[in-house]
C-alpha cells in the first residue's frame, strides 16, 4: 500500500463518525436490571466476607516510546505468547481462527477485520497497530472499534508532521478528539525518538537507509518490531517467506484477505520492492529481516508454514544479531 504524505483527517467527518461511536457506545453498554436481581432476599444467609484469594500477578513492564494521547503514561503490556495476524490473502479458507484466539495476546493491523472472518482469521484482538493513513479506515470500522474497545491497546504510527503534540499534528489532534469522546479506549502513539530507532534498526539490519533510498516503513515492520518487544513467543500468521514471490509457481492471493479483488500480493511486493520513485516499501527486505530475527528468538510463521533457513537469506540483510528496538 502506498502511503501518502501525512494528510489532515476533515475535522466534519470525525466528529459525525465518532459522534454515531458514542451513541452505539453508551447503548451497547445500558442494560436493564431487574430491581428484585440488586436485593436481598431476608431469608437469605449472610454472605461471607472473606475474599477468596488471587495468584498475585507481577505488574507488566513498560515499554518506552508509546505514550497515551490523553495521559501520556507509557504503555504497561507484556504477553507469554502472542498471534501476529497479517492481513494476507494467504489465510482465506484455512481455518486457523481458534488456533490464533488460543493465544495470550492477538496483534492486527490497520483496519483488518475479524468480523466476518472469525473461522479464519479469529475473534479477538488485544493490540492493533495502526498507520496514520489508516486513522479514516478504522473510524469507518465502527462495530469492529466499538468490539475491540474494552480490552484493545491501539498504537498509532506516523511521521512527526502528522503526530507533532504543538496543535499542528491533524492525526495526533484527532486522536486527542477521539479519546476524549471515548475515554475506554485505549489509543497510544509512537514518540518521535522511537521511530528515529525504527528507523536506525532497518539501518542496521538491511544496511539501506530509508530516507536516502525514499522508502517507507510498512506498519508490518512497526508490528514485528513491537511484537518483540512484547511478546516471549510471537506465531505470525500469513507471512510469505522472502523468496516466495520469486518463484515462477507461487499461488496468486490476494493483498488483503478482506479485498478478494484487490490488488495481486506477489504483484504488490514486487512492484515495491523493485520501486525506486519513492513512497515505497521494502516488504521482501522487511522479511528477510524477520526469517533472520526468527533464527535467534522464539518467533514462527505459520499459513504458510516455514522455517528459515540454516544460512543467511538474503544478502541484503547484514546482521545476524537479534533486534533491540526498545533499547539503544
Amino acid at each position: 500500500m502506498k502511503i501518502r504524505v501525512c494528510q489532515g483527517v476533515s475535522g466534519i467527518i470525525l466528529v459525525t463518525m465518532v459522534t454515531s461511536l458514542m451513541l452505539v457506545y453508551n447503548n451497547s453498554g445500558s442494560g436493564d436490571r431487574s430491581p428484585s436481581s440488586s436485593s436481598q432476599r431476608l431469608d437469605a444467609p449472610a454472605p461471607s466476607t472473606r475474599k477468596p484469594e488471587r495468584p498475585q500477578r507481577l505488574p507488566a513492564p513498560t515499554l518506552e516510546g508509546y505514550t497515551g494521547v490523553m495521559d501520556h503514561k507509557p504503555l504497561k503490556m507484556h504477553c507469554r505468547t502472542c498471534a501476529l495476524v497479517t492481513s494476507s490473502g494467504q489465510l482465506t479458507g484455512n481455518r486457523r481462527g481458534e488456533e490464533i484466539d488460543r493465544s495470550e495476546c492477538v496483534i492486527r493491523m490497520n483496519d483488518a477485520p475479524s468480523i466476518n472472518y472469525q473461522r479464519d482469521v479469529g475473534r479477538r484482538t488485544s493490540l492493533r497497530v495502526v498507520a496514520h493513513s489508516s486513522l479514516q479506515r478504522v473510524l469507518r470500522s465502527r462495530q469492529e472499534l466499538l468490539n475491540a474497545s474494552q480490552d484493545t491497546v491501539f498504537i498509532f504510527w506516523g511521521p512527526s508532521s502528522c503526530m507533532r503534540q504543538d496543535g499542528k499534528g491533524h492525526v495526533y489532534n484527532n486522536l486527542r478528539v477521539l479519546n476524549h469522546l471515548l475515554p475506554k479506549l485505549k489509543v497510544y502513539v509512537i514518540s518521535r525518538v522511537k521511530m528515529l530507532k525504527f528507523d536506525e534498526l532497518f539501518k542496521t539490519e538491511t544496511g539501506i537507509d530509508r530516507r536516502s533510498s525514499n522508502s517507507w516503513l510498512s506498519t508490518g515492520w512497526f508490528t514485528m518490531a513491537i511484537a518483540v518487544e512484547l511478546c516471549d513467543r510471537i506465531n505470525v500468521y500469513g507471512m510469505v517467506p522472502p523468496d516466495f514471490c520469486r518463484s515462477s509457481s507461487h499461488p496468486s492471493l490476494p493483498y488483503h484477505y478482506y479485498e478478494p479483488r484487490g490488488p495481486d500480493e506477489c504483484s504488490m511486493y514486487l512492484s515495491h520492492e523493485r520501486s525506486r520513485r519513492g513512497s515505497h516499501h521494502r516488504f521482501i527486505t522487511e522479511k528477510a529481516v524477520f526469517a533472520n530475527w526468527a533464527r535467534t528468538l522464539n518467533i514462527h510463521f505459520h499459513q504458510p508454514d516455514w522455517k528459515p533457513a540454516a544460512v543467511t537469506v538474503t544478502a541484503s540483510v547484514n546482521s545476524s544479531q537479534a533486534p533491540s528496538p526498545a533499547g539503544t
